[in-house]
């Protein structure tokens, strides 16, 4: 029957179209082809009849992403139909979307068709070439075949094939940074990014070749973290960062010259020096080798001292009867620096007997009588001058003393506003008149370049008056009726807490174009220093054996753990711990870089310690660790005194490990020495937490004084515990319970004002309502402790309570406000205790009583979890359950690593002592092992059931 049809239909198709009808029938799909051969005005609207299809788009390669379906489109002309092949098979013409359109300059009819291809269709496809379509166009004359389109699913791999790695190379040294980026279709573009910066091609630096990074020279700007980056249409990856360090070699400078020989007579030495800076070492580049300094003998000539010859004889007698000889100072000459001779060298005599003086005598008379008419006179003038003044001036109702002090007490000068917005009582265009009543309140602040200038150009203006007696008459009492009543300040001596400590009382070595900022830096505000040059150091010790134990130093958050088993059986040791409390920090500290010193420096000993596993440390800091804005390191001072870095506590090191926390430092050490955390910011979003507390104490030199002082400390434990020692001692209270305050390093001050004083009640000195400490003061204080004082007066002793607020802000920063409301009478005064630990005074634990975790139980699972088994060690999924899964490269080298692993836990637990955690930690190790290891899950089981019993329990099955 197909055959019959197929005959039939040929007497009426051309061979091409007769062709392509077997193919659609089949095909099930619809063939145009003109049924009447004679008729030409079909074609001739698709073209010349004699023409094959004309492709104007051909389908391209595609990529799926993800699941999304691609489209592959086909334009052609002159074409009656148009369908597309995958594979080597006909698409359907459902899955055809076609349109036809006429071309608006040439009149002739394009033909459109579109299919989808989806990812399913893709990933069943399995042939030996990837997924493929083309299109075929018919016309009157046959048939044209499109290229072939590929059709792919595109992805990336997430891991590198090759990581760049990190590099110190010498200052114009090559620089090669290795990158193979992950398996991807299509394949990924590669592109360098320095300190999160795309890197450019240029004639020192080639990215192109092969995805490597090529610097040909090395500079010093070419310093820095690098990073590949690889992408592709699917996604983008990051490679591990390398860190790039450029370091120069330290290079002599010429030599200086000789000095001259340190002996003024005879043989001596000189020298001549020169200095690494030719270049100077940078990024730990060597030191220059040899001498900086070289010596040499000297001989200096000894000085001669010159000595008198003979007198010449006498001269004729002259006119005025006088006759003079002479000598000269040639025996010996002065030689080599020798002194000159003593006496005159020119004599003189009278050659009359003394017969020929009564001019002169009469001449001497007159010149005297002269000058004792003119002293007498002037004595006179004074008396009578001095006297007037005096009268003046007590109009004024002021004991004057010496005027100069008013004047250098009361110069003229102006403010432009008040922190508050309060106008101040104080005129510039007038003189000061005390007669006037004026009231000082307002808390004075100085907000711009002006105000500080002018402020600086008086440098008398903050100076203590001397020996006198002002009454001021307040403003407020006047309004009440009392006016009569007036507050008598004694300004006999300033008192010493009306400024921060370090006040200088003389200013004169301040430049008149110092700014009020640099004025401060100098004296107003300048750390809390010791009264000793050095304080001794907080130190605690104890002696312990193989049972371990541990040693805290108390309210200071430094402690130190000794492991159970660390020392030998049978064996002591005397161990101790300190913290050095001398200002040392300047040797702590780079001198090329910004670090600050963020924790205490702290020693453990004694040096020739010898154990079998590291101790554990926890050391205070006060760094705002929350975000990524800190490169904290630890150090260590060497044999010769000097500070050498340790690690980087983001880094991996096998010599220590450290565990840092938002309020501590968990170190796990080897070898005894001094220690300490030091950061440098990396931008200035870098945060330091600051503890601010006010303390207050009567007056001793003032029955109606009180003083309140604020400090501004690093904060952790021990910096506060200094401050609070000094407050014993002195017999001051805390008033209020301290705050954090975050201080930026955005080298912006910090701002202190005293607020809301009770006017009628309390008066304040004048211009100490608002304080500032510079930042360099507060970013440096190295955990020393600032502070600042506000002194306050009572009207009347009937005033018993003392209500104000002390706000602290940094400008364009945080702020925190101290509440104050105490009470000034002995009686009625609440104490506010300093501290608040159950163990302020426990200082070091022996044996069982220092560990959380029971010694038996300590055993199980280090000898459950040390133990390899099919899927691994266990102890690496004991750190990883216990949140200590950095850095494992450290508790593999150790004997045993479970054992340190709970050491850890232990410092990270010392005040807490739960053991809930340790307890889900096991629980869920014995779970992910349940089908794999049955012992060790029973024995996890086992001992998480154990650490959920009671103290009480495990003391009485352990002990």
């Amino acid at each position: 029957m197909v055959r019959k049809t197929t005959g039939a239909v040929m007497g009426q198709f051309s061979g091409g179209c007769y062709r392509s009808l077997v193919i659609l029938v089949f095909l099930g799909l619809q063939f145009p082809c003109t049924v009447a051969r004679g008729s030409r005005s079909d074609a001739l609207q698709h073209g010349t009849s004699g023409t094959l299809p004309h492709f104007l788009q051909e389908p391209d390669d595609a990529y799926i992403i993800k699941s999304n379906p691609i489209k592959l489109k086909c334009r052609a002309h002159p074409a009656l139909q148009i369908f597309f092949k995958c594979n080597g098979e006909w698409v359907h013409q459902s899955q055809h979307q076609s349109q036809e359109h006429t071309d608006q300059g040439t009149g002739l009819k394009i033909r459109e068709v579109m299919i989808n291809v989806s990812r399913q269709q893709v990933e069943d496809f399995h042939g030996p070439e990837d997924y493929w379509c083309l299109c075929v166009a018919w016309s009157h004359l046959g048939t044209s075949k499109s290229r072939k389109a590929t059709v792919r699913i595109a992805y990336l791999r997430k891991n590198f094939e090759q990581d760049p790695q990190g590099r110190e190379v010498p200052i114009k040294g090559m620089i090669v940074l290795h990158c193979r980026p992950p398996e991807g279709v299509p394949v990924a573009e590669v592109e360098w990014l320095k300190n999160e910066e795309p890197v450019g091609s240029d004639g020192n630096i080639d990215t192109r070749a092969d995805h490597n990074l090529i610097i040909q020279e090395a500079r010093l700007s070419d310093s820095g973290n690098y990073t590949c980056l690889a992408s592709n249409i699917v996604a983008k990856r990051r490679s591990l960062t390398a860190t790039v360090v450029v370091f120069v070699n330290g290079g002599w400078s010429l030599w200086t010259d000789w000095s001259t020989c340190n002996v003024r007579c005879g043989r001596g030495v000189q020298k001549r020096s020169r200095t690494c800076t030719n270049p100077a070492p940078l990024n730990g580049g060597t030191f220059c080798e040899g001498m900086s300094v070289q010596k040499s003998t000297c001989n200096a000539l000894c000085p001669v001292d010159g000595g008198w010859g003979e007198w010449t004889e006498w001269t004729v007698c002259s006119a005025a009867c006088v006759r003079q000889r002479s000598r000269e100072c040639t025996a010996p000459e002065p030689k080599h620096g020798g002194s000159l001779c003593d006496g005159a060298a020119l004599g003189t005599d009278n050659c009359t007997g003394g017969l020929c003086t009564q001019s002169l005598e009469g001449s001497s008379d007159v010149a005297l009588y002269s000058g004792l008419a003119a002293g007498v006179v002037t004595v006179v003038v004074l008396i009578v001058a001095v006297t007037l003044y005096r009268r003046n001036q007590s109009e004024y109702g002021v004991d004057v003393i010496d005027s100069s002090a008013l004047t250098g007490g009361f110069q003229s000068f102006s403010f432009k506003t008040t922190c508050q917005g309060n106008p101040l009582l104080i005129n510039s265009s007038l003189q000061p008149d005390l007669t006037v009543s004026r009231t000082y309140t307002s808390p004075i602040c100085f907000q711009d370049s002006m105000d500080k200038e002018l402020i600086s150009q008086e440098p008398s203006l903050f100076d203590p008056l001397p020996d006198l007696k002002v009454k001021v008459h307040s403003s407020f009492m006047v309004s009440l009726g009392v006016s009569e009543r007036g507050a008598e300040y004694h300004t006999q001596k300033a008192h010493p807490q009306t400024f921060p400590r370090g006040l200088a009382p003389d200013y004169s070595g301040v430049g008149v174009e110092g700014t009020l900022r640099g004025r401060r830096e100098k004296s107003l505000l300048a750390p809390h220093a010791p009264s000793t040059p050095s304080r001794p150091p907080l130190r605690t010790a104890g002696v312990f054996g193989h049972a371990g134990g541990r040693l805290v130093v108390p309210n200071t958050g430094v402690s130190l753990l000794v492991p159970h088993g660390g020392i030998a059986e049978d064996t002591t040791w005397e161990m101790y711990m300190v913290i050095n409390q001398e200002n040392s920090s300047s040797s702590t500290l780079s001198e090329e870089s910004q670090e600050v010193l963020l924790s205490p420096e702290v020693t453990y000993g004694p040096p020739g310690l010898d154990l079998s596993c590291p101790v554990a440390m926890t050391i205070a800091h006060c760094a705002e660790v929350a975000a990524d804005n800190w490169s904290i390191r630890l150090k260590r001072q060497t044999q010769d005194n000097k500070w050498e870095e340790v690690m980087s506590v983001e880094e991996e090191s096998t010599s220590c490990y450290c565990l840092l926390e938002a309020q501590c430092c968990h170190l796990l050490l080897e070898h005894p020495g001094r220690y300490a955390l030091v950061g440098e910011p990396l931008s200035q979003e870098a945060v330091k937490r600051l503890r601010l507390a006010v303390f207050g104490s009567a007056d001793n030199t003032n029955p109606l004084g009180y003083s309140l002082r604020v400090y501004c400390v690093d904060d952790t434990p021990y910096a506060f515990q200094e401050v609070a020692s000094a407050e014993r001692v002195r017999g001051g209270r805390l008033l209020e319970e301290p705050k954090t305050l975050l201080f930026r390093g955005n080298s912006l001050s910090l701002q202190l004002s005293i607020q809301d004083v009770p006017q009628f009640l309390w008066s304040i000195k004048p211009f100490t309502t608002c304080q500032e400490f510079s930042f360099s003061q507060v970013w440096a204080s190295n955990q020393h402790p600032l502070q600042c004082a506000f002194s306050l007066e009572r009207y009347s002793p009937a005033s018993s309570q003392l209500s104000c607020k002390i706000s602290v802000r940094q400008v364009k920063g945080q702020e925190q406000i101290l509440q104050v409301y105490t009470s000034v009478v002995e009686s009625e005064k609440e104490v506010v205790p300093f501290f608040t630990q159950s163990d302020c005074t426990i200082t070091s634990q022996m044996g069982s009583s220092a560990f959380k975790i029971p010694l038996s139980i300590r055993q199980r699972i280090c000898a459950t979890f040390d133990t390899a088994n099919a899927k691994g060690k266990d102890w690496q999924l004991l750190a990883q359950k216990l949140c200590i899964d950095r850095n494992l490269c450290y508790f593999a080298r150790q004997e045993s690593p479970s054992a340190v692993i709970l050491s850890l836990w232990e410092a990270q637990h010392q005040d807490t002592g739960d053991l809930d955690s340790l307890a889900s930690a096991l629980e869920e190790i014995g779970k992910v092992h349940s089908t794999s290891s049955r012992t060790t899950t029973q024995t996890t089981t086992r001992t998480s059931a154990t650490l959920g019993r009671s103290t009480e329990e495990l003391d009485a099955e352990f002990t």
